[in-house]
């Protein structure tokens, strides 16, 4: 088997990609307002973020000349070897994904946005084992960036449950909830 290697840039990649999803807003957006429009390209550019920082920049070896995959570089006992900086890092890039959520999507209930985090969380280290694995991906597959994300997710939907936060995310919404997790209806005007 021939071996290669890889080298992804970062920014090559997401600012296009970035770009890819505000055109794809647009081409959407007759029947948005422009406060809808700005808020889906603010959720757009988190989930570019995301992405970037999970995946980008990518060093990737295969072939026979590659050597074998940096297995020390999986962690699944979670807290034995857990970095504080990082677990902290980890949470801090969820806390956002409750309010995109809810932005994008219209998801206002906790059980929901928490379970979302989690997958969200799951697939990317289930991609950076993959990579680890089978291609020498240098990132880490990491059981404490799993629960850290989850936290993230959870703290993040506890923080835009004020009164004040709910009903300017509303506004903002891409899509309308006739009814949210407290069974009250919401009109146009709030509710």
């Amino acid at each position: 088997m021939p071996s290669g290697q890889l080298h992804v840039p970062a920014l090559p990649v997401l600012i296009p990609l970035g770009l890819a999803l505000m055109a794809v807003v647009l081409l959407r957006a007759r029947t948005l307002g422009v406060a809808q429009i700005v808020a889906t390209w603010a959720a757009s550019w988190y989930a570019v973020a995301v992405f970037g920082a999970t995946t980008l920049p990518l060093d990737l070896a295969w072939g026979a000349g590659s050597g074998p995959p940096d297995l020390y570089r999986i962690l699944l006992v979670p807290f034995v070897t857990m970095r504080v900086d990082d677990f902290i890092l980890n949470i801090a890039m969820m806390l956002p994904l409750a309010a995109a959520l809810r932005l994008v999507f219209g998801v206002r209930d906790r059980r929901r946005a928490v379970l979302i985090g989690f997958l969200i969380s799951l697939t990317i280290e289930t991609s950076q084992l993959l990579m680890l694995v089978f291609v020498h991906g240098d990132r880490w597959a990491d059981t404490n960036d799993l629960i850290a994300n989850t936290l993230g997710a959870w703290i993040g939907w506890m923080l835009i449950q004020g009164p004040a936060l709910t009903a300017a995310l509303d506004r903002w919404s891409f899509r309308v909830c006739p009814v949210d997790h407290g069974g009250l209806r919401r009109g146009p005007g709030g509710g």
